[in-house]
Order: structure tokens, then sequence, then C-alpha cells
């Protein structure tokens, strides 16, 4: 979100200021990302020599009573009722409310929805899966009509995919960076009301699984999920761990690449559209801004596909396998990279409008009421000092890039030939010091 809600709504830029206001030199935090990632690599190559993660059978299983309490019908009952009433309670200012800077519906979305669920699903695996009220509608109106929810009128293509996710995350990130009038009720009203008529639509076709990898917000979940200690065997048992299992049994698929390069990509362009030279070429261009807004947005995500294709295939080329196949196989490696990405941009947006959120949502309708208490609560900024914020933007990109590394590197041991599986990953090495570059340029450009 680029500064501000329209026609209102203050919303905190993502960057902590000006690049003087850092508490390093922009060279200095280069260099050490730089040395961070290549003294990984080195020792990377020196230490792990065999593929040590094996995500689909990794694991600790929980004890037989957690366990069975997470997979309770009464667990799976609580989590989908709350989801419902959080939708009710939202759909109130959303048809109801003034069409205000003070309705809360475009921090729901923007802030509680598309950000708070980042670190919901890092910490206790893919949420919104278990929250989700279009598959718990959809679920309903197919069990009324006696009919297993899993079985559409079509088979879902195998083709189709994360395709559709992609293009919904892009679909998400327009929305937020590029529409005009974004956060009034008639554009929120609208753009809600297509987001779920399309997925009940497509879920009653294709079935449930539609969800899995359809539902834009799912895979957002889904994929950032796979970075929990919490996660669920090949065989389906609920397991305690490490990360990096979790992102290595994530199966390559079609429309993947796609996926993560957007979650990555919009990301960049949202810290790319603060800093005041493209402002600037914004105000002053002869399109029109939403065409100039558009085409920037594509063009940052059809570089960050681009790099990483080329990287990847050259990596293969030079591994001695099939380069044509090898953007799949790595697609999971940029998953902490956009993880460190969002933390970084959007940090101080969730701190502060997160809770501006729950403050607005006390009196959804404006009438002046306190429905949770927290009318007249104003936002804690214990957590927004600069070098705090800055400290945490900076190690966030790293630590995503060093963790892409390791996960990288295990996969190419596993699929190039000894010989060459540490010069293979040289073209990889390079293209995780160029996104590092590129994420703290924009932080310190903003």
């Amino acid at each position: 979100m680029s500064g501000r809600l329209a026609d209102g709504g203050a919303i905190l830029a993502h960057g902590v200021g000006s690049r003087q206001d850092l508490p390093l030199p922009f060279a200095l935090a280069v260099t050490a990302a730089a040395v961070a990632l290549v003294v990984s690599f080195v020792l990377l190559a020196v230490l792990w020599r065999e593929p040590r993660l094996d995500g689909a059978h990794a694991g600790r299983p929980l004890p037989r009573w957690a366990a069975a309490l997470l997979d309770s019908r009464a667990t799976r009952t609580v989590l989908a009722a709350v989801g419902a009433v959080f939708t009710v309670y939202v759909l109130v200012p959303l048809l109801l409310g003034k069409d205000d800077a003070d309705n809360p519906v475009p921090f729901v979305v923007f802030v509680l929805l598309w950000v708070g669920l980042v670190p919901l699903s890092v910490l206790f695996g893919p949420v919104w899966r278990r929250l989700n009220p279009l598959r718990h509608l959809h679920s309903g109106v197919m069990r009324l009509a006696r009919l297993d929810p899993r079985q559409g009128a079509l088979a879902l293509p195998r083709w189709l995919g994360y395709w559709p996710a992609a293009l919904g995350l892009l679909g998400f990130t327009w929305l937020e960076l590029v529409a005009p009038n974004n956060s009034t009720l008639p554009v929120m009203r609208l753009a809600i009301t297509a987001y779920a008529t399309l997925q009940l639509l497509a879920g009653f076709l294709f079935g449930s699984h539609w969800f899995d990898r359809g539902d834009p917000l799912e895979v957002w979940s889904g994929l950032f999920g796979r970075l929990s200690v919490f996660g669920r065997r090949a065989d389906g048992v609920l397991v305690l761990r490490s990360p990096l299992a979790g992102l290595d049994a994530l199966q390559p698929a079609a429309g993947l690449v796609a996926t993560v390069a957007v979650m990555l990509g919009t990301t960049a362009y949202d810290g790319a559209s603060n800093a005041p030279r493209w402002f600037t070429f914004v105000q002053t261009s002869p399109m029109p801004q939403v065409l100039t807004k558009t085409l920037g947005l594509l063009a940052v995500v059809g570089l960050v596909a681009a790099l990483f294709s080329a990287a990847t295939a050259l990596a293969g080329w030079v591994g001695g396998v099939s380069p044509r196949a090898m953007p799949r196989q790595f697609a999971h490696s940029l998953v902490p990279v956009a993880l460190g990405y969002v933390i970084a941009h959007y940090w101080s947006l969730l701190v502060l409008e997160g809770q501006n959120a729950f403050i607005l949502l006390s009196d959804p309708l404006g009438t002046g009421q306190d429905w949770l208490g927290l009318s007249h609560r104003a936002p804690d900024t214990t957590l927004l000092t600069p070098h705090l914020v800055a400290d945490v933007q900076v190690s966030a990109i790293i630590l995503g890039h060093v963790v892409g590394v390791v996960l990288a590197h295990d996969r190419a041991v596993r699929l190039f030939p000894r010989r060459h599986a540490l010069v293979g990953q040289l073209p990889l090495l390079a293209l995780m010091v160029t996104y590092t570059c590129g994420g703290l340029f924009l932080l310190f450009a903003a």
C-alpha cells in the first residue's frame, strides 16, 4: 500500500524514512548482505555435500492427544465459525457503514487479511484454509444438496496448477497498489463481490480442490505456512518439523514459478512505488497514471520471473540437467525471499494500522459506538522506533535470502551430478545477491 488509502485513511509508508534516517550507510548494508550470502554459500559447499532435506517424510509426530485435538471436528468447526463470524462482522460496515476514512473495511482487507495472514501462517501453518468462509460456504451448500464437496461438475485440469492463484494475487495487488479510489465502499463492494462470486463458481465447477490452488488467499497463506514448524507429512501425520523441510516438501507444479514471482515482484513494486523518482515519473508521464502504474507493476513482476527463470535454467545447463525443468524445481527457494520482502515493507504498516483496524472495527458504522471496547484506545508505537524498524527490515531481507540459498543448495546437490553441483549453483548465488541488493536499494530509496 503506497502510503495512503484513497480519500483519507492515513497509512504509514513501508520504509523508515529517507536514506539518511537508516542507521547503516547503504554501501555497508549491501556489503554485509553480499558477504553473508557468499559466506553461507562457502559453508554449505564445505559442510553440506549431500541432500539433507526430505520434506515429505520429515518431522517428529505431535503427541497423539495434540494431533487428535487439532484434527478434531470440534476444532475445525470452531475455526470455521470464527471465520464466518468475523466475515459477517466486516460485512456490516461494508454494506451499511459510512464511505469515509474511518470505515474499517479497507484496513481489514489490505492490512489484517493481506499482511496479517503472513505471520499467522508462518507461526501456525496455512490458517486461511480453516478460516476461509468461502470454502465453508461452498462445503455447506454441497452437503445440503447431498453432494460431495470434493467433486465438481468438471475435473480440475492438471495444467491449471497455480495459475489462477498467480492471477488472483496479481489482481489483488493491482487493487491495492494501482486502482483509483481503492478504499472507497463502491470499489470495495465490487471487488469483494467479484472475488467471492468467482471463487464460489469455480468451487462448484471443480470441487473444493479448487481452493487449494485457485484461491489466492489460500495459496498466499499456504506457501508462507510451509515455513511453520507445524506441518503434515506425506502420510497425513501432523508433525513438528524444520521450516526448511516444509518448503522442501512443496511439489513443483504449473504456475508455481509465476505465483512466487508475483509474491516477490508485487512487494518489490510496492517498495519501488515509494521512491521519489517513480512518483515523479508517474506524475509527468503522458500516459494515464493507472496505465503507467499497471505497466510498472507488470514490469517488476516480469523482471523477477525472467531473472529467476534465466538463473535457474543456466544453473541446470551448467549442472548437466534439463534447464527447462529447473525453474519449477527451485521455485520453493523464493518463498523465504518473498517473506523477507513482506516483513521489510509491511512491518510498520501491520504494527500501526493493524491496531487502527481493530480500533475502527469497534465502531463499524461510525456512529460513536464501542462494540469492542477499543474506540478510545490509541495505537502503541513501541515497535515503530526508526532503528528497530530499520533493523527488522534489513535483517528480514538478508535472512530471507540466506534461507533461500540453503534451500537452493540442498535441491542442487540432489539434482545435479556431484562434479557439477557446486558450479551449477553459481547462477543461483548471483541471483540471490542481485535480489538482496535490489531489496536493500528499495528500502534506502523510499
